[in-house]
C-alpha cells in the first residue's frame, strides 16, 4: 500500500497552477507524517532544503519543530506536517497573502477535508492569514484558539504560533521567553487532540530522521532540474 506520504506528492507535483511554480524551485512539495493522526501542523511555505526534498519542515527550522514537539511528548513522525504554499519563493521570501490563500485553496484545503484532524496548529503569520484573513501579527494571535470553517460547514479548531524560522532569528531572553510560548501551545495542542483521540499513540520508540524516507525524492527532484 502506498504511503500518504507518496500519494499527497504525486498528486501535488505535477501542480503548475500558479506563478510560484516558474520561480527557479524545484516544484511543489507534499507532507511529511501520518494521515492518522488527530493532530496536522500547518507551515508557511518551503525553503531551500525542503525544496531539495520535496517536503515541508526538514531544514534547520524542522530541526528545531522535531525538538519542540519531543519536548511535549510528540514525535514528529505521528503528526501530519504540511505547508500552505507548496512551492519554494525566489530567495525565500514571504509569501503574499494572495498567494497563500490561491495555493491552500487548491491543496491545502484537500488534505485538511482528507485527514480531518481535531486540531490545527497554524504555524506562523503566512498560515494564520490563510486560517484567519483578518489577523495581522501572530505575536498578538499566538496562544489564542480559532475556528476555520471548511466549504462543507466542518468547523476545526486552528492554534496559531511561532514558526521555528521566527524562533531561529531570535537570541537571549526573547528566544527563551518564544521557546516557552511554543512550548505551552504544543501543550494545549496535544492535550485538545488527545481528547478527540484518546488512544492515540503519541511516541515511537527509536525517532527516525524527517529526511532518510525521502533520500530517492531528492535524487529524482534533482535530476529533474538538470
Amino acid at each position: 500500500m502506498a504511503k500518504v506520504t507518496d500519494i499527497v506528492y504525486d498528486a501535488i507535483y505535477p501542480c503548475t497552477a500558479c506563478a510560484l511554480r516558474q520561480e527557479g524551485n524545484r516544484g511543489p512539495t507534499g507532507c511529511t507524517g501520518s494521515d492518522r493522526s488527530p493532530l496536522m501542523i500547518v507551515g508557511e511555505g518551503p525553503g531551500a532544503v525542503e525544496d531539495e526534498y520535496g517536503v515541508p519542515l526538514v531544514g534547520q527550522s524542522g530541526r528545531l519543530l522535531d525538538r519542540a514537539l519531543a519536548s511535549v511528548g510528540i514525535s514528529r513522525e505521528r503528526v501530519y506536517v504540511t505547508n500552505v504554499v507548496k512551492c519554494r519563493p525566489r530567495g525565500n521570501r514571504t509569501p503574499t497573502p494572495a498567494e497563500g490563500a490561491y495555493c491552500a485553496e487548491r491543496w491545502l484545503v484537500q488534505e485538511i477535508a482528507a485527514l480531518k484532524p481535531a486540531v490545527i496548529v497554524a504555524l506562523g503569520k503566512v498560515a494564520l492569514r490563510f486560517f484567519a484573513p483578518q489577523e495581522r501579527s501572530i505575536v498578538r494571535s499566538r496562544g489564542s484558539w480559532r475556528q476555520w470553517q471548511a466549504a462543507d460547514g466542518t468547523v476545526y479548531p486552528v492554534l496559531p504560533t511561532f514558526h521555528p524560522a521566527y524562533l531561529l532569528r531570535l537570541s537571549g531572553r526573547e528566544a527563551r521567553e518564544a521557546k516557552w510560548q511554543v512550548y505551552y501551545d504544543l501543550t494545549a495542542a496535544k492535550e485538545r487532540a488527545s481528547a478527540a483521540a484518546p488512544d492515540f499513540i503519541w511516541q515511537v520508540e527509536t525517532p527516525a530522521d524527517t529526511r532518510a524516507p525521502f533520500l530517492a525524492r531528492r535524487e529524482a527532484r534533482r535530476s529533474a532540474g538538470r
